[in-house]
């Protein structure tokens, strides 16, 4: 019954998303490939103004059922006239819908690894789901507040009415990440030239070796934020032209993007001043009208954003937050960190932002190489003036600028131990330069779709090249890209393959196995103390990984965890808890539980009880 209950309500989600789709397509009239970002990205910030205002739950069923009954609207008389035959995918969409369902089968059946599900983005969504409700102030399960709930609204929502399983959130951010490729695609205007879309396909390709690090099987955010504005740079160009529609596209788009992550601000400012640029490069008649319009979208775009910093001013009051800056720490260096220390994370920072044995100045420096010589031989070979150096210089600009700020974050933010390790410098470099990557292969995908001879929509196929020798160029160029694409997106599959592979060898699978994922009805979080026993191996108890995990599975948020007992004092320390959680048993630990306690040892989880004659352990809870 459940079984089925589960597919009715996907079916029903399905229809409501193509329902907003068709709404979108009819009344505003945007190119085929942003219609998904659109609706997905305002789906979120619709759910996220729900959320703040007290009504997450009503607000999405409010969605859901609108959507639904849209989809039967249009699509009814459709079914009716017979009209479904005169859809005729093309070779591109067919292309990349088989494609994205090659990934989106993994994703179905992937679980969340990375430490950072567990530490915030993944309990934040278990917590919404539990209590319908946005967290607050006394949310003591979520230690970062801080972080904006744009992506967390957006998997809510599907989660909500599909099922609450891991598989199901990493999925919905799966629609996310492809909405957004599918909508870079929209850049291209030859619709025919299928060298376009092998180009952006292997650039696109090229910009996941970048994000090997987190992959896309989990919920992290740090590929979203790029990918996102190269989104809003490709919408600001395709309507350069009619910059009123453009400024209709990125509201949504660049809202949602705000509140995708705190440094979400910083990535819509990028999307945003392109969309600046583009108004003031292509004057017309109605420039200043157009002007107000460009403003009036940001403004709209910005909302998302003020709401979320008066929601922190006036709902957390004294809360500490992550990476919360001081107005003593950008008065006085002193203040958090020593003049030594300091030059200690400056001298690191130059050090690994140089270090071409990393991936981010790889990338870097591999971008750079590419784009100077295309120019060149674009000029040299074809006679053609690209504007791809001028991209280059633009994101070079952006570039440093990052980089700069991701300096003051180590100086000024975050703690002194995580900033003299650099924490989370590849993440955040890596985040940098697949938007630079990116930027400038779609750059160079209009140099090239400019740089034909004849336009390939008003000629005849057979006559849509200067000569054979040019037709021929064009075909090998189809299969070396295409050759591309395919061998790094089937790295990327095999690599979340191979991962999948070896879940039941991670730390997540064993907490799993002993405590099961637990969603209390009634959303009341787990008061019992428990003591987590595992060993620490790469640091996964003394790093808080075991405990974040165990915070997460028991729904619980008093959890401690320890690598060793000490036979003097486990009496002691086990007076304190209510349970003792024995996720990775050894030889040592099933000697001391069974001489003190008469226990196995083995995984398990056992409960304490005390009494006038000390304390003693029960098996099974």
């Amino acid at each position: 019954m459940n079984v089925i209950i589960s597919i009715l309500m996907t079916a029903a989600v399905l229809c409501s998303l193509w329902g907003l789709m068709i709404l979108t397509r009819t009344a505003l009239k945007l190119q085929a490939e942003f219609i998904p970002v659109f609706v997905c990205s305002a789906i979120g910030c619709w759910v996220y103004f729900c959320g703040l205002a007290g009504y997450l739950f009503q607000g999405s069923v409010a969605l859901l059922i609108a959507g639904m009954v849209l989809f039967f609207i249009y699509v009814i008389p459709v079914i009716r006239q017979r009209g479904y035959g005169r859809f005729r995918p093309s070779l591109f969409q067919v292309t990349f819908a088989l494609g994205s369902l090659l990934f989106f089968q993994l994703l179905i059946a992937d679980k969340l690894i990375h430490y950072d599900n567990f530490s915030h983005w993944a309990i934040v969504v278990k917590q919404m789901l539990i209590t319908d409700a946005f967290p607050d102030a006394g949310s003591s399960l979520i230690d970062f507040k801080n972080y904006p709930l744009g992506t967390s609204s957006f998997i809510y929502f599907i989660c909500r009415f599909v099922g609450n399983a891991q598989e199901i959130m990493v999925t919905a951010q799966g629609i996310l990440i492809f909405s957004c490729f599918y909508a870079v695609f929209g850049i291209v205007k030859e619709k025919r030239r299928f060298l376009l879309y092998a180009f952006l396909a292997a650039g696109c390709s090229v910009l996941s070796v970048f994000n090997i690090t987190i992959r896309i099987s989990n919920l992290l955010v740090d590929f979203l934020l790029p990918i996102y504005t190269l989104v809003l740079f490709t919408v600001a160009y395709w309507y350069r032209g009619e910059i009123k529609r453009a400024c209709i596209a990125v509201v949504p788009i660049a809202g949602f993007l705000m509140i995708i992550k705190n440094t979400g601000i910083i990535f819509a400012g990028i999307g945003l001043i392109y969309l600046v640029y583009v108004w003031i490069s292509h004057r017309e008649k109605d420039f200043w009208k157009n002007g107000a319009a460009v403003f009036l979208s940001i403004a709209g775009a910005s909302v998302t954003y003020v709401l979320w910093t008066l929601h922190m001013a006036w709902g957390f009051q004294g809360v500490e937050n992550k990476f919360e800056i001081s107005g003593d720490s950008v008065g006085s260096l002193s203040a958090g960190k020593s003049g030594e220390e300091v030059s200690q994370i400056i001298s690191l920072f130059i050090k690994s932002v140089f270090d071409l044995s990393s991936r981010p100045a790889m990338g870097v420096a591999g971008f750079h190489i590419a784009a100077v010589l295309a120019s060149v031989l674009a000029a040299v070979l074809i006679k053609k003036s690209w504007k791809l150096w001028k991209a280059l210089i633009a994101l070079d600009v952006v570039l440093v600028v990052y980089y700069l700020g991701i300096l003051g974050l180590y100086i000024f933010s975050m703690p002194l131990d995580e900033a003299l390790r650099l924490a989370g410098f590849e993440r955040y470099a890596s985040s940098i330069v697949i938007l630079f990557a990116g930027g400038l292969v779609l750059c160079a995908a209009v140099d090239i779709e400019n740089s034909f001879y004849y336009r390939g929509d008003v000629m005849p196929a057979y006559k849509a090249f200067k000569s054979v020798q040019s037709k021929d160029r064009y075909q090998k160029g189809i299969i070396i890209f295409s050759a591309l694409a395919v061998s790094l997106l089937m790295s990327e599959y095999n690599g979340m393959k191979s991962i999948q592979k070896n879940y039941k060898k991670t730390l997540p699978y064993k907490v799993y196995e002993v405590t099961g994922d637990r969603w209390p009805y009634g959303g009341k979080v787990d008061e019992s103390r428990y003591l987590l026993y595992a060993s620490d191996t790469d640091g996964q108890v003394t790093d808080y990984y075991l405990q974040y995990i165990a915070k997460y599975m028991l729904y619980a948020d008093y959890v401690d965890g320890i690598c060793a007992f000490y036979e003097d004092n486990m009496e002691n320390l086990l007076s304190g808890y209510d349970s003792l959680v024995v996720v990775e048993s050894d030889r040592d630990a099933k000697y001391l539980l069974k001489k003190h306690f008469d226990v196995s040892g083995e995984e398990g989880i056992y409960r304490v009880e005390r009494s006038e004659g000390g304390v003693s352990l029960v098996e099974g809870q």
